[in-house]
């Protein structure tokens, strides 16, 4: 009897082993499952987060330019003369458009490209003041249509660094 309990006692550790061999395989293998699933979901939210940039970048570029020449094109209706409501109504949407478009920016930017599209907005603005102040005739000391025509000028230096930095963000352009 002493010898059939043995075999019995061998039989149970053999299906016990079998069985936990199989457990511990099938949970190696949902875990294994799991990492890779959570790897998939990652390279997806970065797929999501650089169209994301891509197109905030696009749509800021695109209303910063829209904006500059907006108000190049009011400094040439002030320096000749004719700004009718149309033309006020032009810019105060090209700013409007630019406004939203960097405050998009804000919260999906990383800091060094923020930092270049806040100083073309606060360029941008600056002589979007001026402009006003010369529409109204109430220029501040030293502001003239030729320092205003010169500050709108300087900001198409300031959009292509701005530019170029948001091409190397997005892994268009090689880095410096």
């Amino acid at each position: 009897m002493s010898v059939d309990l043995s075999a019995v006692l061998i039989a149970v550790a053999g299906v016990a082993g079998t069985l936990g061999g199989s457990l511990l395989t099938q949970r190696a293998a949902e875990r294994s499952k799991r990492r890779e699933l959570e790897l998939v979901r990652d390279q997806e939210d970065i797929r999501e987060y650089l169209l994301l940039r891509r197109t905030c970048y696009a749509e800021l570029n695109r209303d910063a330019r829209q904006f500059t020449t907006a108000l190049n094109r009011h400094l040439h209706l002030l320096r000749d003369g004719g700004v009718e409501e149309a033309d006020k109504d032009a810019l105060e949407e090209a700013k409007t458009a630019h406004r939203d478009r960097y405050s998009a920016a804000q919260m999906i930017a990383p800091d060094d490209v923020l930092a270049r599209a806040s100083a073309v907005n606060q360029a941008l603005n600056k002589v979007y003041g001026q402009v006003k102040r010369l529409e109204r005739g109430e220029p501040e000391p030293g502001e003239t249509l030729t320092t205003a025509f010169q500050g709108q000028a300087e900001i198409w230096d300031m959009l292509r660094a701005m530019r170029a930095l948001m091409r190397r963000d997005l892994g268009v352009s090689a880095p410096e």
